[in-house]
């Protein structure tokens, strides 16, 4: 069996070549894209206090990067992550963890000392819901 070139009737040498560039410059651009959830790196580290909108529950937390406020209800467990959406000012991510809670969390930006949070999700077999303002205090306690 041969092998031979077609011509690629109707299109001309430069349609053609922009074509190509286009794949080429599609294959590598993702080379060119910030680290993922880098919003969330913006923040400031030290330490954070996560207030409830209904002012029912306040949790304060070391914070040491913004990665920390996707996880507010369960802190400290090694969940898995799945990113939903990963904008400038904002990232949402579904997360997952081994005892079987799990986590869906919005973070949205405001300054690097000022978040709001949307999360929801199963903690020790229970539902929560919670809308929250995360605001940094300060440097962590020693």
């Amino acid at each position: 069996m041969s092998s031979r070139l077609v011509p690629l009737r109707g299109l001309g040498r430069a349609t053609v070549l922009s074509a190509i560039a286009a794949g080429a410059f599609a294959a590598t651009s993702g080379v060119a894209q910030g680290p993922a959830l880098a919003m969330l790196d913006r923040l400031e580290p030290g330490l954070w206090e996560v207030r409830a909108r209904d002012e029912s529950d306040t949790v304060q937390l070391c914070v040491d990067n913004g990665r920390k406020l996707i996880q507010v209800r369960h802190r400290g467990e090694a969940c898995r992550r799945f990113v939903i959406d990963d904008a400038p000012n904002m990232v949402t991510v579904q997360y997952t963890c081994p005892a079987g809670g799990y986590g869906h969390t919005r973070v949205r930006f405001e300054n690097p000392r000022l978040a709001q949070l949307e999360t929801q999700g199963i903690d020790n077999g229970l539902p929560f819901n919670f809308v929250a303002e995360a605001r940094r205090l300060g440097p962590c306690p020693r």
